[in-house]
């Protein structure tokens, strides 16, 4: 392999689909649960991994970063060297823009890798080799750390529903479903944003199928409580949901729409 070669940035180049305040609910869920390891490093680093056509999204997660970490850094990485051109006069102290893909440009080992939206045009076979291939650019764990945290997910072109992979240097650790919950009819409704690891094994037989499954029996369950509001109706779905499901998180992330469940409940079978 020449040196050419060599150099060339990893993956294709995407849509580029973006919006303002698209992955807000993605961005609330990382400084809820990662914001104390960003605020403890020294020289916290996050990327904004395919940040599409325009530079919103990486501009927004240094805003939503720095209220509960200060001195973080962000770097938008974007294949397409057009779109890294086009960012560029969006730079300000604690935002760059790097032409890449999946081998992350960078010295640094970051502490977070965002990819909301970048998998969903590759085959499912390719899934496992890019998540390894980030997860080894994160900031390893330590004696006081769970090192860096890779966040990959799909939303929908206004974020109102979300489903992502939260993975560390060890591989995946959990699946969050977030959602507004005044567009929701069912929870199964947010089958269509699940990442590509999972979006394709939503049939019977399948973990992710049971639990989807399940969270629409609980919903329908949870119906009498719409009368104080569908996020007491949510909170009471979820609620029941933990009998049989592994859930993560509680109450307060319950009342922001979301539900955060163990990898390996969900994880497909083979």
């Amino acid at each position: 392999m020449t040196s050419r070669a060599a150099s060339r940035p990893m993956g294709t180049v995407t849509r580029g689909t973006t919006n303002p305040n698209r992955l807000r609910r993605m961005d609330r869920w990382i400084t809820a649960v990662h914001g104390a390891e960003l605020r403890r490093a020294d020289d916290a680093v996050a990327v904004d991994l395919g940040y599409g056509a325009a530079p919103w999204t990486a501009v927004e997660l240094l805003q939503r970063l720095r209220t509960v970490a200060p001195r973080t850094r962000v770097v938008g990485v974007e294949i397409d060297p057009a779109r890294v051109a086009a960012a560029r006069p969006y730079e300000r102290e604690g935002l760059a823009f790097r032409h890449g893909g999946f081998e992350i440009p960078l010295p640094e080992r970051p502490l977070l890798i965002r990819a909301a939206n970048v998998l969903r045009q590759y085959e499912e076979a390719e899934v496992a080799e890019v998540w390894a291939r980030l997860c080894a650019r994160l900031a390893p764990a330590c004696a006081d750390s769970r090192g860096g945290l890779l966040v990959e997910g799909t939303c929908d072109e206004i974020g109102r529903r979300h489903v992502w992979v939260a993975l560390g240097p060890e591989g995946p650790r959990t699946v969050t479903f977030a959602t507004r919950l005044g567009s929701l009819d069912r929870p199964s409704d947010l089958a269509e944003r699940l990442p590509k690891a999972l979006i394709h094994r939503n049939v019977p037989g399948e973990p992710v199928h049971a639990f989807l499954r399940d969270f629409d029996r609980a919903w329908a369950a949870a119906a009498p409580y719409a009368s104080y509001g569908v996020r007491q109706r949510w909170i009471r779905a979820v609620r029941d949901l933990t009998a049989d499901w592994p859930v993560t998180d509680g109450v307060t992330r319950w009342r922001q729409g979301e539900v955060t469940v163990r990898w390996g409940a969900l994880a497909p079978r083979g």
